[in-house]
């Protein structure tokens, strides 16, 4: 009895393990960021405050390599026939995102990583601030605040739901 009871609890740690691992890579990937990984972890059985600071964590760790590389990587992109294209739409899109930085500056930036909605989050407002040329150490500070506001608004929602429907 005791040998089983062990085993259950490890591969109850190994699940909850692998799950963790699944929401964090999720947390980083564009598009879907935090938005998409804290209601998933949270469905999936991760205790919600975990979720959260896992989530915010994630979310955030691609933010500096993209504000010191972005850049780099664009210029050598337009110099390229295939990727010129995709160079110019990201930063036709920076520009468009640009008008609420512009308009209330840091503020701005946190609102546009704040509100989840789509085509807004840590890597649009990593894009905006580097084709911007805002400095890393101006930047990270708005896009961590947004991301954590996203977070508590996604925690929010999630709890709401998963009490509705769990």
């Amino acid at each position: 009895m005791q040998v089983k009871d062990r085993l259950r609890g490890v591969f109850s740690l190994t699940q909850t393990l692998a799950t963790a691992i699944q929401c964090a890579i999720l947390a980083m990937m564009p598009v879907v960021e935090l938005r998409a990984a804290l209601p998933w972890a949270i469905a999936s059985g991760l205790n919600p405050w975990f979720s959260y600071v896992l989530c915010v964590l994630f979310n955030m760790l691609p933010v500096p390599f993209i504000l010191l590389f972005l850049n780099k990587i664009l210029a050598w992109m337009e110099t390229t026939r295939r990727f010129s294209g995709i160079a110019k739409w990201l930063k036709d899109r920076a520009h468009k995102k640009s008008e609420t930085y512009y308009k209330y500056e840091m503020l701005g930036l946190f609102l546009l990583v704040a509100v989840p909605l789509p085509g807004t989050g840590a890597w649009t407002g990593a894009l905006v601030a580097s084709v911007m040329g805002l400095k890393t150490r101006r930047a990270i500070p708005s896009i961590f605040l947004g991301v954590a506001a996203a977070g508590i608004i996604m925690l929010t929602l999630s709890l709401g739901v998963v009490s509705v429907f769990g």
